[in-house]
């Protein structure tokens, strides 16, 4: 776990404009989890001396699963229907680069807690990857 892999869960927890109920329930449901999570990662960076990423920074654009900043402008000028499509798909793509970095760490971690954690975020992102595409069926086509 480095501090370039911040950017990537709080980016999950910051888009806004959401129209359907589930949507905004999801969103929710995915920002009360990873709260958490990036609170612990905050402090185990703190703990090892590493500058702990801001809100703002997006230096992890460039990671899997990050939006671009032309994604991120689109996403801000949709609304409705469109906007709720554009980050489900979003975050679809997003938890599947975190699943992928979850696995990485898995493979070459060193420390045990982040290793666990890890595990976790894997298994709590694919269900939720597998809830998006099943309700991303139930959006208007764009």
């Amino acid at each position: 776990m480095d501090d370039a892999r911040l950017p990537h869960y709080r980016c999950t927890t910051s888009a806004g404009r959401r129209r359907r109920l589930w949507v905004r329930k999801l969103a929710t449901a995915i920002k009360a989890a990873q709260d958490p999570e990036i609170r612990l990662m905050s402090g185990w960076l703190t703990g090892w001396g590493k500058t702990v990423p801001t809100p703002g920074e997006h230096a992890g654009h460039a990671m899997t699963g990050m939006m671009s900043p032309q994604e991120m402008d689109d996403l801000a000028r949709a609304s409705g229907s469109m906007y709720d499509r554009m980050w489900v798909t979003m975050m679809i793509k997003h938890h599947q680069g975190a699943v992928m970095m979850a696995k990485t760490e898995q493979a070459t971690g060193k420390a045990a807690a982040v290793i666990a954690l890890a595990k976790k975020i894997q298994a709590a992102q694919t269900t939720e990857i597998a809830t998006m595409q099943r309700l991303l069926g139930r959006l208007p086509a764009a």
